[in-house]
């Protein structure tokens, strides 16, 4: 039995395929360019599955593997340069922080001539157009196709007809089925209607974004098995600095790295991208700075950025000291505690220790340790650390200051907002510049607190 041959209609501007022809190309946008393509017939035994062939590696047009812009400099960062073409995207949050803004924004701001389609469970037609007015989108709607349903049935069929390059889902908790039984939200529900939309997008060369609500314990909620079926996902969080302020994080990312942060500010034209970072997270102070302040020069992805560390030390109220911090893990603020206890002879067990880090950014990164460290040794003594000075590096258990990645990137960083000193481990061949190199923890306390005027 032959199996009969069969007709392809090829865009011959980007080589985009289709069953049948369209007067657009929905991949590029061009018109007229989807030119009829015989398909050679092939053989089919009766009975039998027609053997599935591999390929060489090589032979992979590597223009599979683009990107498309988000047109949010801070998105496209987090996402490893753009949206990535044949990808899930996972976006959790708590409510009202902002996840259907940032979807609709990115859905008017995307870097491609293609159609979008906005999925919205959750809110009526009138109420998305409202947001988009709102945030001041109204002009650039019109090739956003909007589906106010969850049922995954008819979305498929609208998919199918407008053919999307990229995908807006709010949110995965509404999608539903009628195979999968008759009640929204469950878990069973949940994978069978993603899979579908994430097997519809990897099949026709689109993208897609699912937002997803949290639990009371920062988690996605739903089925663990929802993050395993993407390949990205994003968390936005939101920060200290008077709720304007909004992180967002990768925790898993096939495309890209996991250690960069997108950082917005929430206004009334919705939500717009932080150029200078650090501005959120250091005061500005005139004078002598307060007891327990410091100022650290840390990492974020690939970018250098100064945050402000406060520390307040208090006596026991009870037999046990403990750790109230919520932006430094509170085991990093226990051994660097500890650190100073064995090497300075500074007591600390019998202290409360409270670490905030300015502006709600959480920190997870090595090169905190030695500015977390001159933070808790001025809020014990109450002795000041002098302003317009930086410090960097991490802490070994035998209180060495061991070197940290970037250096000189951070201490530029430093320089071009101001601060005249810097403080960090053995600098080699750099010291330059107010550049301080300290061998261990006790040598950068004597240098911190240096009662030198040259130094001060």
């Amino acid at each position: 039995m032959k199996k009969t041959g069969g007709l392809l209609f090829r865009c011959t501007s980007c080589g985009h395929e289709e069953t049948k022809w369209l007067g657009r190309c929905p991949e590029c946008g061009e018109w007229n360019t989807l030119a009829e393509t015989a398909v050679s017939a092939g053989k089919q035994i009766p009975g039998k599955r027609e053997v599935p062939r591999s390929f060489p590696l090589s032979a992979v047009d590597p223009g599979e593997g683009k990107r498309i812009g988000s047109g949010i400099e801070e998105l496209d960062r987090v996402l490893g340069g753009g949206i990535m073409k044949r990808s899930a995207v996972l976006l959790g949050g708590e409510p009202g922080i902002g996840k259907s803004t940032l979807l609709l924004q990115a859905a008017t701001a995307a870097e491609t001539p293609g159609r979008i389609l906005y999925i919205s469970g959750e809110e009526s037609a009138g109420q998305v157009r409202m947001r988009a007015d709102r945030l001041g989108l109204s002009g650039k709607l019109d090739r956003i196709e909007l589906c106010c349903t969850g049922r995954i049935e008819d979305i498929l069929l609208i998919l199918d007809s407008v053919k999307p390059v990229l995908v807006m889902a709010d949110s995965a908790q509404t999608l539903h089925t009628d195979v999968a039984g008759p009640v929204p939200g469950t878990v069973n529900q949940m994978k069978f209607s993603s899979y579908e939309l994430i097997s519809w997008i990897k099949e026709h060369d689109a993208a897609l974004f699912l937002a997803a609500h949290v639990t009371k314990d920062g988690l996605i909620a739903g089925p663990k098995t929802l993050e395993h079926m993407v390949d990205t996902v994003l968390y936005f969080e939101q920060g200290d600095r008077g709720g304007e302020c909004r992180f967002l994080r990768a925790v898993k990312n096939r495309f890209g790295s996991v250690d960069e942060i997108g950082i917005f500010t929430m206004g009334e034209q919705g939500l717009m991208a932080v150029a200078d970072p650090s501005l959120l997270f250091l005061i500005r102070r005139e004078g002598e700075f307060p007891a327990g302040i410091a100022t650290a020069a840390v990492l974020e992805g690939s970018r250098s950025l100064l945050v402000e560390i406060q520390a307040l030390t208090v006596p026991v109220k009870g037999s046990i000291s403990r750790v109230f911090s919520g932006s430094i893990e509170s085991a990093r603020v226990s051994r660097v505690a500890a650190s100073l206890e064995k090497h300075l002879s500074l007591r600390l067990s019998n202290q409360d220790l409270y670490v905030n880090v300015a502006g709600g950014i959480k920190i997870a990164e090595v090169g905190i340790e030695l500015a977390l460290a001159a933070a808790l040794y001025s809020a014990r003594t109450g002795i000041p650390l002098p302003a317009k000075t930086a410090i960097a590096g991490e802490l070994s258990l035998a209180g060495e200051v061991l070197p940290i990645h970037r250096l000189p990137g951070r201490i530029k960083t430093a320089q071009d907002l101001g601060f005249t000193r810097f403080v960090g481990p053995p600098p080699g061949s750099t010291e330059e510049q107010g550049f301080r190199g300290a061998a261990d923890l006790k040598s950068a306390v004597r240098i911190l607190f240096s009662l030198d005027p040259a130094h001060k």
